[in-house]
């Protein structure tokens, strides 16, 4: 492959072997196309000869060029990148671990535990694992819990019935409706439910209260997802501050929240969508990007910033084989996977661009360990506030 080299001091004080030259890529972005690196060979100009070389024309550069025919290693421009792998599950421990001693203090102010109520309408498969999970995290953690389950059948009066019954036991501190509802309930059952929340208890940061005190960065309850990812972000020593960072997906659980909170750390936040113009352009200029879509593998590594840190938020369920070949053609381990399981999870963000970011969350593994951690630490904090 031929080099392009700028022409200026180097050519006007003469190169010779062991000089120093400056090398361009053009298909890198504007600012990392230059680099300083020894030249192995000298270079001709306007055909005078000076060493094996000869001349091109690159647009990329503003004056005459001549390309080195015997270039010098290209210092990671261009060679692969593995990414540092954000490892979510002992972020997740390390918050757990801390929870231990306020949850003690909790129950020495208030001769009892902090506790959590789970209400799961319903039998989707899904919504069953995520409720036992999180109750087995509550009870490790050494915390109340108080679990109604309702049927498929149940009405919204019937669960918003529960939900104030909850309201005004003072016992319990904090108040999670496994999402989703049934259909049958309507289309806003969800939100009537988050409505009627206490504040006071809304661990899962969707009431209007909530989303209203987040965005005017005021004591309250963030949404978990959005909450967990800053602590990865935090604990993992990235700087969030000044950065760049996009968030693809506006969603009120997620997307929206993950910006408020992006911006109370001082970053500059650009929030994408599905009717964004040029999307993989715009994500491209993010130094931290978030995907939180819903479509497994959406995000390819043409939207990615070579050392960018992305964060893929979603978990899919890929179970057609041709969508597993696809997705991990580059990835036979993966593929065995799905062979042998008849499915595997994949994230928002394509598996290849760990080849290119800088650092990347895992899926699984990755935000949704968080998710559960930030869910206690919550219901922790609503039980000290109510301590005071």
């Amino acid at each position: 492959m031929l080099y392009p080299l700028s022409y200026g001091r180097s050519l006007k004080e003469g190169i010779g072997r062991g000089s120093r030259i400056r090398t361009c890529d053009p298909l890198l972005p504007k600012q990392m196309r230059y680099q300083t690196a020894p030249c192995p060979a000298r270079v001709r100009k306007a055909g005078i000869l000076f060493g094996r070389g000869r001349p091109v024309e690159n647009r990329a550069l503003s004056g005459p060029e001549t390309v080195c025919e015997n270039p010098p290693p290209r210092v990671g421009l261009r060679a692969p990148v593995t990414a540092k792998i954000l490892d979510g599950k002992a972020v997740a421990q390390q918050i757990r671990d801390e929870l231990k001693g306020r949850v003690a203090r909790v129950r020495e102010r208030l001769g009892r535990s902090p506790a959590l109520s789970i209400v799961l309408v319903g039998d989707d498969p899904a919504s069953a694992v995520y409720v036992r999970n999180k109750l087995k995290t509550a009870e490790e953690a050494g915390m109340g819990i108080a679990h109604e389950r309702l049927p498929a059948t149940a009405t919204l009066a019937a669960t918003l019935e529960v939900v104030r019954r909850f309201n005004q036991d003072p016992s319990i501190d904090g108040i999670l409706v496994q999402s989703p509802l049934p259909k049958a309930m309507g289309a806003d059952a969800e939100q009537q439910v988050f409505d009627t929340i206490d504040p006071g208890k809304d661990v899962d940061g969707f009431s209007p209260i909530s989303a209203g005190r987040l965005v005017q960065n005021r004591e309250g309850f963030a949404p978990c997802t959005p909450a967990g990812v800053i602590e990865l972000l935090v604990r993992s020593k990235i700087p969030i501050e000044g950065k760049h960072a996009v968030v693809i997906g506006r969603s009120d659980i997620v997307g929206k929240p993950m910006a408020s909170l992006l911006l109370h750390k001082n970053a500059t936040v650009t929030i994408c969508h599905s009717r964004t113009r040029d999307l993989p352009a715009m994500a491209r200029e993010a130094d931290i990007l978030v995907a939180a879509i819903g479509r497994p593998a959406f995000v390819t590594r043409d939207y990615v910033k070579p050392g960018a840190v992305v964060i893929d938020v979603g978990i899919n369920s890929v179970t057609s084989p041709e969508d597993a070949r696809r997705i991990f053609a580059s990835h036979p381990d993966r593929l065995e996977t799905f062979e042998r399981r008849g499915s595997v999870l994949v994230g928002d963000v394509h598996p290849d661009v760990v080849e290119v970011a800088g650092a990347l969350t895992p899926v699984p593994g990755g935000v949704g360990p968080l998710t559960i951690a930030m869910l206690m630490a919550n219901t922790v904090k609503a039980a000290e506030l109510r301590g005071r």
